[in-house]
């Protein structure tokens, strides 16, 4: 497959690569880590990942890491938050090791133990949390996806 290349851009080359979804011009015919995570504002936490084809796996994109981008094809990076992870439920941290979080399991790591006795109800809420849900409240039955630091609320009340 032939690399897109556009006419020219103040007299370069264009090439394009695709960051988490996205499509981004680059006139270089390198472009490192460091400057994938610049351009895709990806944390710092945060790894990248050069999608290759099956049955081969993503290769890992370091900050020094240099990728041709002239290669035929068209690059795909993606990221991924590092695991384990701290998450702060009640202001207290905790460590967590999986991409999302339930709400009973934010309940359990707020009470230790959830009650599901028809009498105490919980609220949950979050923010600081990834693009697909930064901010948001949580019912029995839902979860997101989390990241580094993101924050968890835990209220529960008696129902009379």
């Amino acid at each position: 497959m032939k690399k897109e290349v556009q006419d020219k851009k103040d007299g370069k080359h264009v090439l394009h690569l695709i960051i988490n979804g996205q499509k981004y011009d680059w006139t270089h015919q390198y472009i490192t880590g460091a400057q994938i995570r610049k351009l895709g504002n990806i944390p710092n936490e945060d790894e990248i990942f050069l999608k290759i084809k099956e049955p081969w796996r993503d290769e890992l994109i370091k900050d020094d890491t240099s990728v041709d981008l002239a290669r035929p094809g068209l690059e795909h990076f993606f990221s991924k938050t590092k695991f384990p992870i701290v998450i702060f439920v009640n202001v207290k941290e905790k460590p967590w090791s999986k991409e999302k979080i339930s709400y009973d399991e934010v309940v359990k790591l707020a009470y230790e133990s959830y009650v599901d006795n028809g009498t105490t109800a919980y609220t949950v809420t979050y923010h600081k949390g990834p693009k697909q849900n930064p901010e948001g409240t949580m019912v029995k039955g839902d979860s997101v996806s989390v990241k580094n630091k993101m924050d968890f609320i835990v209220t529960a009340t008696n129902k009379s």
